[in-house]
């Protein structure tokens, strides 16, 4: 019944890797497999609006059985029918929507709604992907850093304060197990808000020296990360705070992370200049070796 199904209250962004909830929903996923809902989860779960972390590795553990968590999707209901991942109809937040986190699991396992359910997430799993979210952050304010120069019209800034190219040009974000790839679009529209690709395609060499330069400063600080928000709803505004040597930068972020540069020893970026469609791009790998 989606009567029962209420907003997921979530902790996997205060570091939380188990958590202990009730069972409000079960339903069909694809095939062979059920969503589970929670009242309460510390299981991450990929946000369709912005897929560019993963769901966590985890077991459920109800009625003394342990069950794994095949994925984890961000869901919602309109008190009518039930929409799951890539099949949302509403933005996160959207008003007469109720969004959560489902769990997904084997249709051959028995769930039934008011159950007890303990959530055990794969911490090992969990640091090395907020390793890769911590450094695809570090990396965009490095970046936007150094092709500062590129620029002729003012546009958005970034939390450092630099023209936001990250913002303007990103084209898709992927983050694995310490490492991201970012890809960037050096089009038409890019070129109309005033930038000039070229001071990047010319040099990208220098640029990529530039930005390793920048992360490797930061690293040594070892710099304090965490995350603010002001509740445990699911579509609670989550915020991104590192204290860096230029100030606090705060970023809006609904992921999971690191919370100190302590906890690396190194963040490095690969650029790759490519085409799509006859369109320049550019790629940028960024690698973080944990302490």
């Amino acid at each position: 019944m989606t009567s029962s199904i209420v907003e997921t209250l979530v902790h996997y962004a205060d570091g939380a890797l188990t958590s202990d909830g009730t069972v409000v929903y079960v339903g069909p996923a694809s095939e062979g497999r059920v969503a589970v809902v929670l009242d309460t989860t510390a299981c991450h779960p990929v946000d369709a609006a912005w897929p560019d972390q993963g769901a966590d590795r985890g077991v459920i553990e109800i009625g003394g059985r342990g069950i794994r968590i095949l994925d984890s999707v961000v869901g919602a209901t309109d008190g009518d029918g039930v929409y799951l991942g890539s099949e949302l109809p509403a933005k996160k937040g959207a008003e007469g929507w109720t969004f959560f986190a489902a769990h997904i699991i084997s249709a051959d396992e028995t769930v039934n709604v008011g159950e007890p359910a303990h959530v055990t997430v794969d911490g090992g799993y969990r640091a090395a992907v907020s390793a890769g979210h911590t450094g695809c952050h570090l990396a965009s304010l490095a970046l936007n850093r150094a092709v500062a120069a590129g620029w002729s019209k003012e546009v958005m800034t970034d939390a450092a304060g630099s023209p936001n190219f990250d913002a303007l040009a990103i084209d898709s974000s992927t983050i694995t197990e310490h490492s991201s790839v970012d890809v960037y679009r050096l089009g038409k529209s890019l070129r109309r808000k005033g930038f000039a690709p070229a001071v990047l395609l010319d040099d990208l060499t220098g640029v990529e020296a530039s930005i390793n330069a920048t992360l490797a400063g930061w690293v040594t600080t070892d710099a304090a990360i965490h995350i603010e928000h002001d509740d445990d709803l699911l579509t609670g505004r989550r915020y991104w705070v590192a204290e860096l040597p230029e100030g606090t930068v705060r970023i809006p972020c609904g992921g999971t992370h690191l919370t100190s540069l302590d906890q690396a020893t190194a963040i490095t970026v690969t650029l790759v200049a490519g085409e799509d469609n006859g369109t320049a791009t550019l790629q940028m790998e960024t690698a973080v070796t944990p302490a």
